[in-house]
């Protein structure tokens, strides 16, 4: 028991380095000459969404294409590229999904009011089902219908 437990330690601190030296070689990878720079890419790869994941940002996306695409932001960067031209540059590329905040276009009519859309549609729905139920007028039993009704309950009782 005590030497499962050992080997378990060990792999768990094992692995926390690991993902500890992963993180601080991913930081360095992009080394920029002064600090401006360096929040300057943080920012882009915050506000560019990934195209694999789609509810994730690049900086916060593994996915290789979000990996492909940072290296792109920093080359751009280090062309001298300002930031409207590196955000224009990806959505030339990827579309305007790719920003978190797409401008209100007719293209993106459907990015920006598309849920609420569907939301409503969904709320006349309900209100529509809710409301139609069972609109059937009863027609009163005939004389023969309440005779027959009669002698099945009896038939009913008696047995």
């Amino acid at each position: 028991m005590n030497f499962v437990f050992l080997r378990w330690s060990f792999f768990l601190l094992l692995s926390g380095f690991s993902a500890i030296s992963l993180a601080v070689i991913e930081g360095h990878k992009y080394p920029f000459d002064n600090q401006r720079d360096t929040e300057r890419f943080n920012q882009l790869a915050e506000d560019l969404r990934c195209p694999k994941c789609q509810n994730q940002n690049l900086a916060d996306s593994n996915a290789p294409v979000a990996r492909d695409m940072r290296d792109k932001v920093y080359e751009l960067m280090q062309q001298g590229k300002s930031d409207d031209e590196v955000v224009g540059y990806m959505v030339d590329r990827y579309g305007d999904f790719v920003r978190y905040n797409p401008p209100m276009r007719t293209n993106t009519f459907l990015l920006w009011f598309g849920p609420l859309i569907i939301f409503a549609l969904g709320l006349v729905l309900l209100v529509m089902v809710r409301r139609g139920g069972n609109k059937k007028q009863m027609t009163p039993l005939t004389d023969a219908e309440k005779q027959r009704l009669a002698q099945l309950k009896k038939e009913g009782a008696d047995s």
